[in-house]
């Protein structure tokens, strides 16, 4: 396995993050000090030209890329390299006067006015012409620039239109679909229901505030078609800045676990996926390890989208944001610890929003690495010049890469499936939630995963967990069944296997496709609790734990039952089962368990797929990035008290022979 830093001119990681010098053009001074700050607090990057449009093009046809041009230079002859966002993020303001149907239409059909930001028609093709002149003047002038080193593309994508141009765009996309037969969308949408059938595809409007709303099939294909015009609109700047350099690499900041885009398939445009993290550390409503736990699996569901190379971090705060509900500075050590969290978890960079406080507008307080203040001698500006330090030593890191035997599904589409869906209990779905649960129980275990789609080949993996896997798309139980007959071990839960891609559900029983078979089960009711309501099931070799929200109602059993319900009309019966299928086995998990009953799969699940269990104190974490023959193991505490290693360690950092885990801690050691 050979390690390809993402960059090598850098030499090491990323250590950087936004720099708006357009704020300051007034400031030489400031700008002078920028750089001086810059190279203290070991930053060998910074991102430019996020949403900077209107100082770049002040007026239509009249352009100033002087400024910027200044600033990428004196960032490069100072050792620091750019990358170079392009700014269709933000319009200015004369273009939404003179090309109003650039604005978006909102969903009760209103032109939006001018402002704020992410909101521009992604169909316009008036506005698809603006950016590609704007980029197209940014790539002749900067795309072999010495010190770029990536195009960042726009900002943040997300948001809908439902302008008469994305309308005719979406008819257009269900045509081409479904083939232009409209009975083909009347059957898949079943729209004899309410008489809602359709006779052409110009009779369908998008999913409207004052229109319809009711169609889960129309609503799931709206979301559908959002992430596929908002993907052809990156597609068209990636193809714009690469015809002038294809060697510089595009990344586009994701966020989160965002509900609107099925990131999945912007990732393949992408050379590099990137991701803004921005944790709501030190909250009143879980503890410290789960905020870390709910940060970790999104860093894995980045990472997984490119296995064979790093992530970027492309924005994190140093300290605090602006826009939680309340807005926390991270304690003394939390900065370091969640910086190499990333690093740990596979990212070749921490990079951050923002280097220096603005004066106003709405991020005027959002975290940044100079504070109004403007010194360097602040105890945020010590953190980050400390991790550039810390990052300048693990450079031998960077490139290396995880690999892993586990992985989750994880499906945009179950998860707007399950958000659309009139059933169940509308408030304790929670897929999200769900996912990082059954992460978190691998975690506890020393075994990091990765997040991969249920359309992803599954074949390195021996250990794969399908919560809530409620929609089953086209060859997915045939992926399942050939992981299983393979040798693999498969674990589902209760919603498995309800619906097809179009979400009309599957005949015969659930879970549906021919799962029935491998599970040896078929689920004839599912159980909704309310929040005081409580189960519990029984497990065959001793033992209990509570069940919570959903019981699925077992019948024609074939399997071996693991465990069986204590309660209700249906105690006794089959909760928990396991069946030999092939070479591997299928665990069927029919109720939502407590932690400690999650445990027990977890433990049976990894020993029957051969994956080693790593004993670890609690709170800690463990992660290996491995590459050129060398693995690199992080432990990191993810709490605020010392914790004692089992084993005296050689840590990379300090350089020094180690026993324990400082508070919020993280060690680096080199393994065989």
């Amino acid at each position: 396995m050979n390690k390809r830093p993402l960059f090598l001119a850098l030499g090491g990681f990323v250590h950087g993050g936004d720099y708006n010098p357009e704020q300051w053009l007034d400031r030489p001074d400031i700008l002078e000090e920028d750089i001086r700050m810059m190279k203290k607090a070991g930053i060998n990057e910074a991102t430019i030209g996020v949403f900077s449009w209107s100082m770049l093009e002040p007026e239509e046809g009249r352009y100033d890329l002087s400024w910027l041009e200044k600033t990428a230079d004196r960032l490069y002859e100072n050792g620091i390299y750019f990358i170079l966002a392009t700014p269709s993020g933000a319009r200015p303001a004369w273009l939404d006067e003179k090309y109003p149907e650039a604005r978006r239409v909102n969903v009760n059909g209103d032109r939006e006015l001018h402002g704020v930001r992410h909101n521009h028609c992604m169909s316009s093709p008036k506005f698809r012409e603006l950016v590609r002149d704007i980029d197209g003047r940014l790539a002749q002038k900067f795309a072999h620039h010495p010190g770029l080193i990536a195009w960042h593309i726009s900002n943040e994508f997300g948001g809908e239109c439902y302008c008469d141009s994305c309308k005719r765009r979406f008819r257009q996309y269900l045509s081409d679909k479904f083939g232009g037969d409209i009975d083909k969308l009347n059957h898949a949408w079943w729209n004899t229901f309410w008489s809602h059938r359709f006779n052409g595809f110009e009779q369908i409007d998008p999913p409207m505030s004052h229109g319809e709303f009711s169609s889960m099939g129309l609503t799931l294909e709206w979301k559908r078609f959002t992430t596929f015009i908002t993907n052809e609109f990156m597609k068209e700047e990636i193809r714009t800045v690469r015809s002038f350099n294809p060697d510089i690499p595009v990344t586009a900041n994701f966020m989160t676990m965002y509900e609107g885009l099925d990131y999945r398939v912007m990732a393949k445009s992408l050379d590099v996926i990137s991701w803004d993290s921005y944790p709501r550390f030190h909250n009143d409503y879980e503890s410290f390890y789960d905020t870390m736990i709910y940060n970790a699996f999104c860093h894995a569901q980045m990472r997984s989208m490119k296995k064979d190379r790093p992530f970027l971090l492309m924005e994190s705060t140093p300290s605090l944001v602006n826009w939680h509900e309340v807005n926390r500075p991270k304690r003394p050590g939390v900065h370091m610890l969640s910086s190499l969290q990333a690093v740990a978890a596979g990212s070749d960079s921490v990079q951050y929003f923002q280097w220096r406080k603005g004066r106003g507008s709405f991020e005027q307080y959002h975290g940044a690495v100079v504070d109004h203040i403007g010194t360097d001698d602040t105890r945020v500006f010590k953190d980050v010049e400390a991790l550039g330090k810390t990052l300048v030593k693990l450079a031998p890191v960077a490139g290396t890469v995880i690999r892993t035997k586990a992985a989750i599904i994880y499906d945009w589409d179950t998860k707007w499936s399950l958000s659309i869906v009139k059933a169940f209990s509308h408030d304790t779905v929670r897929y999200d939630d769900i996912c990082i649960k059954w992460y978190k129980m691998l975690a506890k275990s020393g075994v990091e995963c990765d997040i991969i789609s249920s359309e992803d080949d599954m074949a390195d993996y021996s250990l794969v967990i399908a919560p809530q896997m409620y929609m089953l798309g086209e060859g997915t139980a045939s992926r399942l069944r050939a992981f299983v007959q393979n040798g693999g071990v498969l674990v589902a839960t209760y919603m498995c296997g309800y619906v097809d891609s179009d979400q009309l559900c599957w005949l015969g029983g659930f879970p549906g496709d021919g799962l029935s078979e491998l599970f040896g089960l078929r689920a004839e009711e599912i159980d909704a609790y309310y929040p005081s309501q409580t189960n519990s099931v029984r497990f065959s070799d001793g033992g209990s734990c509570t069940v919570t929200d959903y019981a699925e109602i077992l019948r024609d059993v074939s399997a071996d039952v693991l465990a069986r319900y204590g309660d209700d009309f249906y105690a006794g019966t089959a909760a928990v089962t396991e069946k030999a299928f092939g070479q591997g086995r299928a665990i069927y998990v029919a109720a939502r368990l407590e932690e400690s009953g999650m445990e027990r799969i977890i433990d049976r699940a990894l020993s029957q797929a051969g994956i080693e269990r790593k004993a670890l104190p609690e709170n800690v974490a463990y992660y290996r990035r491995s590459g050129d023959g060398v693995n690199y193991g992080f432990y990191l505490n993810y709490s605020d008290v010392p914790v004692q290693l089992p084993d005296a360690c050689t840590d990379i950092i300090s350089g020094e022979k180690v026993t324990q885990l400082a508070p919020y801690g993280v060690i680096v050691i080199t393994e065989e």
